[in-house]
């Protein structure tokens, strides 16, 4: 993160931290594998799933970023700044989310420790992973193909996953770490310790920074409104039908 605020600062463009963000997972994953001085097939399993889920989400931020000027997110937070805009994105930005990483990744760190051998629970855990992983990357490839068409331009995405859920790549974050909590839950005293990072990424994704930020910058949006009404605002669930003209259905 320290690497990412050089860039930011050099660049005057401090969206490389969400760059970052995907990156230091796999670093945290990369560097307690090297440390952990064992663990067997668990910590090699952990390793891989968050460095493949890291460096994925790390690509596909970088890819739509570029050519982009600063993210209207952190361009309104710096425009509150006390003092040096710099230190401010530093501390409020680059420091927290730094801090988010480490907390976030527990499940990675604490499962690398755990020893024992893989069960049902990792198996599901996997599963999960693999839904999760499935939802963002053809949720995003979807949503980049519908804004590539010239003729969606101010139109609302919703169709695919987006027709399902308001925010598939926001449910596939939460089912992939989840899912690497499970495979991290190789001992109760692991499961324990570990646990409050799926429910700070659950928090995050639903009531933090993810979906209730968005859907508050998309709410003025022509269309949103009656796409919200029919979409499910994340589970996946069947879009619900809108009423006839005649009122009927």
């Amino acid at each position: 993160m320290l690497l990412a605020f050089a860039v930011g600062v050099r660049r005057h463009l401090h969206r490389v931290v969400d760059v970052a963000w995907g990156l230091a997972f796999a670093a945290v994953a990369v560097a307690t594998y090297a440390t952990a001085g064992g663990g067997g097939g668990r910590v090699l399993l952990l390793t891989v799933l968050t460095v493949a889920w890291g460096l994925r989400l790390a690509g596909h931020i970088a890819w739509r970023g570029r050519g982009h000027g600063e993210d209207p997110r952190y361009e309104r937070m710096l425009a509150r700044a006390p003092g040096s805009r710099s230190l401010y994105a530093l501390r409020k930005v680059y420091l927290l989310q730094a801090a988010l990483v480490w907390l976030v990744s527990l499940p990675v760190q604490a499962g690398a420790y755990a020893g024992g051998r893989l069960g049902p629970l990792a198996l599901v855990g996997v599963l999960l992973w693999l839904t999760g992983v499935t939802f963002e990357a053809v949720g995003d490839h979807q949503l980049a193909r519908f804004k590539a068409d010239p003729a969606h331009r101010g139109r609302i995405m919703d169709r695919g996953l987006w027709s399902w859920t308001r925010h598939p790549n926001y449910f596939g974050d939460f089912c992939v770490w989840w899912g690497i909590y499970l495979v991290a839950c190789g001992s109760p005293a692991a499961a324990a310790v570990s646990l409050v990072a799926p429910l700070v990424m659950s928090y995050l994704l639903i009531a933090g920074s993810g979906k209730r930020l968005l859907e508050r910058h998309m709410a003025g949006r022509p269309g949103y409104a009656e796409y919200r009404a029919r979409t499910s605002g994340f589970l996946p669930w069947p879009p619900r039908r809108e009423p006839s003209a005649d009122g009927a259905g």
